[in-house]
C-alpha cells in the first residue's frame, strides 16, 4: 500500500511539473501545427522515453555525481542551453520558408523517427530534469522498494510524459490551430525560435547558480 500512494505522489508532482511550459512544450506545439498529429504524438513519444532516462538516471543516483562532481553538471547545462539556441536558431531562421503540407511520401518514416529524436534531444537537453527527478524521488520514494515498483515508477512517468504532450500534439494538430498557424507563420515560428534561444540562455546563465 506505501508503495501505491508512493507511485500515486511521484505521478501527481511530475505531472505538474510536465504540464508548465517550457521548451518541451514549445517544440512539441510546433511539430504539432507545423507537421501533422502523428509527428507531434511522435515527439511526445521522444519526450516520455527522454523523461524515463532521467527517472533511471536518478533511480541510480546521477545526483550524488552532479554534487561530487559540479563541473559535470556545469558543463552539461551548457550543452543543453547551446543546443536550444540552436533549435531556436534553426526555428526562427525557417520563418520564411513556406510549409509542405502535402508531405506523404516513403520518407514519411523517416519524419516520424525524426521528429521522435527531436523530442527526446530536447527532452535530455536540461540536465536539471535529473535533479527535479530525484527532488521528487527523495520526497516520496519509500526507504526500500521492489524492482517490480521500480518498473511500475518508470512506465508511470513514461505514461505521464509522453501522455501529456500527446494531448497537446492532438489538440494543436487540429484544423483551427493549424489555420491560425499558416497565416501567422513568420510571426509564429520567430516567436517560438525566440522563445527557444531565450530557454537555452536561461539555462546557461543558471550555471552560476549551481
Amino acid at each position: 500500500m506505501q508503495e501505491i500512494f508512493s507511485l500515486l505522489g511521484i505521478a501527481s508532482a511530475l505531472a505538474i511539473g510536465a504540464i508548465s511550459p517550457g521548451p518541451s512544450f514549445v517544440m512539441v506545439a510546433r511539430v504539432a501545427v507545423s507537421a501533422s498529429w502523428s509527428s507531434g504524438v511522435a515527439a511526445s513519444l521522444g519526450m516520455g522515453c527522454g523523461a524515463v532516462l532521467f527517472a533511471s538516471a536518478a533511480l541510480l543516483g546521477l545526483q550524488a555525481v552532479f554534487l561530487a562532481v559540479p563541473a559535470l553538471f556545469i558543463g552539461l547545462k551548457v550543452l543543453g542551453g547551446l543546443y536550444l539556441c540552436y533549435l531556436g536558431y534553426r526555428i526562427f531562421s525557417g520563418a520564411n520558408e513556406p510549409l509542405q503540407v502535402n508531405g506523404k511520401s516513403s520518407s514519411q518514416k523517416l519524419s516520424l523517427r525524426h521528429h521522435f529524436l527531436l523530442g527526446l534531444t530536447t527532452q535530455v537537453s536540461n540536465p536539471k530534469t535529473a535533479i527535479v527527478y530525484a527532488s521528487v524521488f527523495a520526497a516520496f520514494l519509500p526507504s526500500n522498494f521492489s524492482a517490480p515498483f521500480a518498473l511500475a515508477l518508470l512506465c508511470t512517468i513514461f505514461v505521464v510524459e509522453a501522455g501529456w504532450y500527446a494531448i497537446v500534439a492532438i489538440l494543436l494538430s487540429s484544423s483551427g490551430p493549424r489555420r491560425v498557424y499558416l497565416r501567422g507563420k513568420v510571426w509564429v515560428d520567430r516567436t517560438a525560435g525566440a522563445v527557444m534561444v531565450g530557454l537555452g540562455l536561461k539555462l546557461i546563465s543558471s550555471m552560476h547558480r549551481g
